[in-house]
């Protein structure tokens, strides 16, 4: 390895470095390497150097000098999921050749994602849908604006250094950290695309890219309707709708219009925080008028596990509404809080655990009802957990509305006519997180996260309900590839 610190050289190579010869099939197998050799935690590293500005870049420069080249990936050059191929074909090449220094390795392989929410998705998705026989769990380097996801697993929210020292040090704590299951979440769009306007959804750049790489579902598909488009996607954090998603929109919009502004992580945020003035999230009643409110826009049901589906009141007041897998939204803040101990008994709530099957909704009426998350025991109004979720837009006095997955925000068309978009989330499967020990996210498997909180002492959520059939399932993706025509940064 070529790093100027040479005292670092014997360390990072028991503890992190991967031999050429594993990470490329054409490279000639080292001689000498014996099991006793297997770095403690070798790690692979994606890393979006559009990310955070000049971070991102610095960080790829940092890793690639502190590991072998070949480990270390910058997501604008490869894509992670040809990566993945590449190597977990030569890995199983290695072992039915009797390697048995691939066999270990592979068993501690981990990953470490540096960028925005979007990306560590990206990477989350990938690794879901490739099936690994042993997929690897996923560190997160917050490179972002939202950080939402390295925060929920103890990471941080803040853009790291990216000098040795500091890089390093977090390589330290991935080889320290413990693996965490979480749930993974399908949606399913469909819709009548508009014969014009802005909203017309095929466009490259108007919906997320975990919906993009499905494109239409093929004519042969169960789940295809004749004369609609189905979209199909998957995310980990979550799914809001309503004024939040609007702000948003209109952060992504000027960022992409102006990304010379955006190169600072404290002026992306107060930038995020004027516009949610300027959008009216703080002023709703003068803005946003009540037609545009959750209630009149769609009518929304509700799964509970093994239950049947059943119509989920929202309260007319509520603009906003957020699907939640993690303790972490807008930056860190935690909608769904800790119910207490009558609110556990008699509405059936539970905290939010991450693996339980269960996603937190939860509605804001504006942004002022937003900050009492900063407040101790300060939540959203809960309206319900639940398996799976169901909403149907019909014709109404809006012909769209604002709608986002995981940080990324789209401008969703609505019916004009007699038509229905649906908008359906569902229980998918797990993947695996990496986890310092003090993170704030919870397993419904960890005996320390059933303690007897005391939790908040007030609620204005709709009742929760009773379900009881199976539910359908739909099916991974084959890919979350974003495709070749879509800008990363916008990832970040």
């Amino acid at each position: 390895m070529a790093t100027p610190e040479g005292n670092f050289d014997d360390n990072l190579e028991k503890e992190f470095y991967i031999p050429t010869y594993i990470l490329a099939p054409d490279a000639s197998q080292s001689e000498g390497l014996h099991l006793s050799d297997v770095p403690t935690c070798p790690v692979l590293v994606f890393i979006n150097s559009k990310s955070g500005g000049q971070l991102g870049g610095d960080l790829l420069h940092t890793y690639r000098s502190l590991l072998n080249k070949y480990q270390v990936f910058d997501l604008g050059e490869e894509t992670p999921d040809s990566v993945l191929r590449r190597l977990y074909l030569n890995l199983e090449k290695l072992k039915s050749n009797g390697d048995e220094y691939a066999t270990k390795l592979e068993e501690r392989l981990r990953i470490i994602v540096a960028g925005g929410d979007g990306t560590a998705g990206w990477l989350l998705g990938v690794v879901s849908d490739l099936k690994l026989s042993q997929p690897p769990p996923i560190a997160t380097v917050p490179l972002g604006t939202g950080n939402n996801l390295p925060f929920s697993f103890g990471w941080g929210k803040k853009n790291p250094g990216t000098d040795q020292n500091s890089v390093i040090s977090f390589m330290k704590k991935v080889m320290d950290a413990k693996e965490m299951r979480i749930d993974s979440w399908h949606i399913l769009m469909r819709m009548r695309a508009p014969k014009e306007g802005s909203c017309e959804p095929i466009a490259p750049l108007e919906l997320p890219h975990s919906l993009h790489a499905f494109h239409r579902v093929s004519s042969s598909d169960d789940l295809n309707v004749e004369g609609f488009h189905t979209f199909r996607g998957g995310f980990w954090n979550y799914f809001s709708m309503g004024m939040d998603a609007q702000v948003s929109y209109a952060f992504h919009s000027e960022r992409k219009m102006h990304p010379e502004k955006f190169k600072n992580q404290l002026v992306n945020q107060s930038t995020y925080a004027r516009l949610g003035c300027t959008q009216g999230w703080f002023f709703a009643s003068l803005f946003h008028p009540s037609s545009r409110n959750i209630a009149q826009l769609a009518k929304v049901k509700i799964m509970k596990k093994h239950g049947e589906w059943q119509d989920l009141h929202i309260p007319h007041s509520i603009r906003s509404i957020v699907c939640l897998n993690l303790p972490s939204f807008s930056g860190g803040l935690n909608p769904w809080g800790t119910p207490n101990s009558n609110k556990r008994r008699d509405r059936d709530l539970t905290p939010p655990f991450v693996d339980d099957g269960l996603i937190e909704v939860v509605g804001f009426r504006d942004a002022w009802h937003g900050m009492v998350l900063l407040a101790p025991n300060g939540h959203g109004t809960r309206l319900a957990q639940a398996h799976r979720i169901r909403f149907e837009f019909h014709k109404g006095a809006t012909d769209h509305t604002f709608m986002r997955i995981d940080g990324e925000p789209w401008k969703q068309p609505l019916p004009v006519d007699d038509d229905t978009v649906v908008v359906e989330i569902a229980h998918l499967g797990q993947v695996k997180m990496l986890a310092t020990h003090d993170c704030r996210s919870k397993s419904i498997n960890d005996p320390s996260s059933h303690a007897n909180h005391d939790g908040d002492d007030g609620d204005s959520g709709g009742e929760e309900d009773s379900v009881g059939e199976e539910q359908r399932k739909f099916g991974a993706a084959e890919t979350f590839k974003i495709p070749d025509e879509v800008d990363i940064a916008h990832l970040s």
